[in-house]
């Protein structure tokens, strides 16, 4: 009977221990606003002493101004994370604002350390994301204007304003700087670029393909 109760003590602690480093750390104190003369470089970043930290470092405006969506995409993200709020260093949360033009399209990305819930403000969005390999399951939901839709971490999704007036949507993510990924720009445009033949084995097109897509990047 000890030794059940100390296995299942030792499986519930490893499971805790396994959920605590697979975010954000966990705050330790009230805040670490981010110290932006240190030059110590960590895991996120260095706290500046308590006795300097003022309400600004908390606060950011601008969310009532719609993003410039004259683009390719027909799309603009206004973020606000820890680059934009010292004082989210740690608190594991962040913003963003997203404007889509009429036909606009937030592309297919990933958010490698946050799950996204996105609220559509005004208009109406079509978005989905697609689970990991082997079974690529597509999840999409046309969402209306107060309607809620979650992008579990890691996964590829997108949005797209199929309707003819602008939309926006307010997203919140599970991470101080969640990070993105758009699958497009990685594979296409890296620096330096992913050579013809691996692209045209992968994508099953020849090199000419490849390279007229790169050069949109």
């Amino acid at each position: 009977m000890a030794f059940r109760a100390f296995l299942l003590a030792t499986t519930l602690l490893s499971l805790t221990c396994f959920h605590a480093t697979a975010s954000d750390p966990s705050l330790l104190q009230d805040f670490c606003v981010v110290d932006k003369m240190s030059k110590v470089r960590v895991n996120g970043f260095p706290c500046k002493d308590a006795k300097d930290v003022v309400a600004e470092d908390f606060f950011f405006s601008g969310l009532h101004l719609a993003g410039n969506t004259t683009n390719k995409q027909g799309s603009a993200v206004t973020p606000v994370n820890v680059a934009q709020i010292a004082g989210l260093n740690t608190m594991g949360i962040s913003l963003a604002r997203i404007d889509y033009a009429p036909y606009g399209l937030n592309p297919p990305h990933t958010h490698p350390r946050g799950t996204e819930i996105l609220t559509v403000l005004e208009g109406s969005l079509y978005v989905g994301f697609v689970t990991s390999n082997p079974g690529n399951k597509l999840f999409t939901k046309v969402l209306n204007k107060g309607d809620v839709f979650v992008f579990p971490q890691g996964l590829i999704h997108f949005q797209f304003n199929y309707g003819t007036k602008s939309a926006v949507a307010l997203a919140a993510l599970s991470s101080q700087n969640p990070g993105v990924i758009t699958v497009a720009n990685a594979v296409f445009g890296s620096k330096p670029s992913i050579t013809d033949h691996i692209l045209s084995k992968a994508f099953q097109v020849d090199k000419m393909t490849v390279d007229r897509i790169q050069a949109q990047f």
